[in-house]
């Protein structure tokens, strides 16, 4: 039996690694905006033509594998302390896509301690060879993780909907990634709209009051009508995109994937998921210092 060319199999593996990954944040500022629902159904729409996982961002209350009507042994806890690789912890959803389950308690990334971060950088770089998008659903509010995942990924997307809470909670979100993180592009999708063009109108709305306040750019990533279907498919604990797949609401998250299939991955080190680490855990450079 010939002997392997490891040159050929360690070339394949640092072209793996290199492979842009397009990284997601779907994000609100407020709690029952539908960002999970937004995340779980994009991630099925995208599914059907890409390789996807969705990481449970909610570091304290951890939903989406509630959502999918998932029981996962391991999180991303276990991974970070070096319990468990990256594999063991993915949970393979009936939809087509993979989850890794939240890190519940681990409200701060980065006050992780050098092994810590270690773990996560090698746990993700394991993970870009097997994945063209990742999905982060973050929790609700302007936490400091939310704030974290936001800041690292390439695209986020702002679920908005029309109510008060919503806009006012949306727009501090906006406020504190561009004031203190660099964020100036945003995406934002209205959520729960009633009639069509709603949708449109609630963003140039948004759209108004946070150009005047701040030095941003919104994109308008489209509109997801009320349907009772959604809320249907949320106590089924299955994706609309698939128990419903001719409802409004599932065209409208078909749609959205559409579009996020054309947002562009950053070229070089910015599209590796390597660079999203590192911006995660950036907040500490002399700790990331020791494992870089």
């Amino acid at each position: 039996m010939p002997t392997p060319d490891l040159s050929l199999i360690n070339n394949a593996k640092l072209e793996a690694l290199a492979r842009p990954v397009q990284v997601i944040a779907v994000t609100g500022g407020k709690g029952g905006v539908g960002k999970t629902s937004v995340s779980v159904n994009l991630a099925t729409a995208l599914a059907a033509r890409k390789r996807v996982v969705l990481l449970d961002g909610d570091l304290g209350l951890a939903n989406a594998d509630v959502f999918l009507g998932l029981s996962p042994r391991y999180t991303l806890a276990h991974v970070i302390g070096g319990e468990r690789t990256i594999d063991e912890v993915l949970i393979r959803a009936p939809q087509g896509f993979q989850v890794v389950p939240a890190a519940s308690g681990a409200a701060d990334l980065a006050v992780m301690g050098a092994a810590e971060h270690l773990g996560l950088v090698r746990a993700f770089s394991s993970l870009a060879a097997q994945i063209d998008v990742l999905i982060v659903d973050t929790a609700a509010g302007i936490a400091q993780g939310v704030q974290q995942f936001s800041q690292a990924a390439q695209h986020v997307l702002v679920v908005i909907c029309d109510e008060p809470a919503s806009l006012t909670d949306g727009y501090a979100l906006i406020k504190v990634l561009s004031r203190q993180h660099g964020v100036n592009r945003f995406r934002v999708l209205t959520n729960r709209v009633r009639g069509p063009g709603a949708g449109r109108e609630l963003f140039e709305r948004f759209e108004r009051v946070t150009t005047r306040f701040l030095e941003v750019v919104l994109e308008f990533a489209g509109e997801v009508p009320e349907d009772e279907y959604l809320q249907r498919s949320v106590r089924e604990q299955r994706p609309v995109c698939e128990v419903y797949p001719a409802s409004p609401a599932a065209r409208a998250f078909k749609k959205l994937a559409d579009a996020a299939d054309t947002w562009p991955v950053p070229p070089g080190p910015r599209g590796n998921i390597e660079f999203f680490v590192e911006r995660l855990v950036r907040r500490n450079p002399a700790r990331l210092a020791v494992v870089s």
